[in-house]
């Protein structure tokens, strides 16, 4: 089964989006968590871009052990010896960044398809001449680009050193049929040895699904973000695609080496560095994502979670919450009462009912804890009255 390499662009991707500034320290503090998870290549910043992604990068560098460090570069001389500068050669990937479509060679940068071919040969080569051996061409808008220039500008770079191709549907353009016969051209296009990587915007909230057809269909690499921020609608998200791997591995024939059960700490962490309030229904994050009020769904969860609970949360580092509100049930009721040791009191069971959910007039939910501790103190006061 084949082991897909987890390349996470929060540090860099993620946080270029508004709202999402990080000091460099900060930066270190998660490039350390992301590493603890199992993250392959962990992406730094664009150290040409500002002293601060320099400084970051440096310090990422020198901290990191088991992980590989990633800087992005234009197709400049200057941007990739600043890369280099900041993060070596020594388990560095420079990513070079191509012109990857006819409409933004016209329309962004104002030069022919062969200036957009050249201008990154003549990259690929100097990071080379430079030490650089890790050498990843980001094919910027790939996914609006004629599959002529697309193979122009691999096969040419390719023979100047790159060694990964990562395909970006920069726009979040594509749907997952588009997307996978993309990444299968790409893949076509180079021999085993030469990575092909993913890289999806969730424009069309089909980030996750895209890189997933990218993996179907040839793709090695997947680069995500925590909690999928990142410019725009975000990035794919790094827990929706392992999660997906993980219990979906014989259908994708892929797996990765992400801790799981550490996900959400370190989606935590990143909250209160960037100040992000958690959404309330993120897939695996979300704050409801493992919490039930439906008083049907509690009944069959009551009985065995998994009626209701495909994904475990413990293993993502979560916990199922049964709350209490007005689409509540009896079921829960009775079920507190058991686990207190007052039995089927049924006269009791509707009193409760009428009071803590039927009649309740205030629109949020109670957890099941403090439920459990008003009825504590209640059976507590008519115990001591008697």
């Amino acid at each position: 089964m084949k082991q897909i390499s987890i390349y996470d662009t929060t540090l860099r991707d993620g946080e270029q989006a508004p709202g999402n500034a990080m000091l460099p320290e900060q930066k270190l503090e998660l490039a350390l968590t992301l590493e603890a998870l199992g993250v392959d290549i962990i992406e730094t910043g664009f150290p040409s871009s500002s002293p601060s992604d320099f400084k970051a990068t440096q310090l990422i560098a020198e901290a990191v052990s088991t992980a590989r460090i990633s800087t992005l570069s234009r197709a400049h001389r200057r941007d990739v010896e600043l890369a280099i500068a900041s993060g070596g050669t020594r388990n560095h990937q420079v990513e070079i960044m191509a012109t990857g479509s006819e409409l933004h060679l016209e329309h962004k940068r104002g030069i022919t398809r062969a200036e957009g071919v050249r201008e990154l040969v003549d990259a690929v080569r100097f990071a080379a001449d430079l030490g650089a051996t890790d050498i990843s061409v980001g094919i910027e808008d790939a996914s609006r680009g004629s599959h002529d220039y697309l193979r122009e500008l691999v096969i040419e770079s390719m023979a100047a050193g790159a060694t990964t191709f990562a395909v970006a549907d920069t726009t979040g353009y594509s749907v997952p049929s588009e997307f996978g016969a993309l990444i299968a051209a790409v893949r076509s296009w180079v021999p085993d040895d030469v990575t092909v990587s993913t890289h999806c915007h969730e424009d069309l909230g089909l980030g996750t699904a895209n890189t997933l057809a990218g993996i179907l269909n040839g793709a090695d690499e997947v680069q995500v973000t925590l909690g999928g921020i990142g410019e725009r609608a975000g990035n794919t998200s790094l827990e929706e695609v392992v999660a997906v791997l993980a219990y979906k591995s014989e259908l994708y024939g892929a797996t990765t080496r992400i801790q799981t059960e550490g996900l959400y700490r370190a989606y935590r962490q990143m909250c209160e560095i960037i100040e992000l309030t958690p959404s309330r229904n993120k897939a695996i994050f979300g704050i409801n994502a493992f919490a039930t009020e439906a008083g049907i769904h509690q009944a069959g969860m009551l009985r065995n979670p998994i009626t209701y609970e495909y994904i475990e949360p413990a293993r993502f580092g979560r916990e199922r919450s049964l709350v209490v509100g007005r689409h509540s049930g009896r079921n829960v009721l009775r079920f507190l009462l058991e686990e207190m040791g007052v039995g089927q009191d049924l006269a009791l069971i509707e009193e409760l009912y009428e009071e803590y959910i039927a009649g309740r007039t205030e629109a949020r939910s109670i957890e099941l804890s403090t439920l459990r501790a008003i009825l504590e103190a209640r059976l507590s006061q008519s115990v001591g009255a008697a």
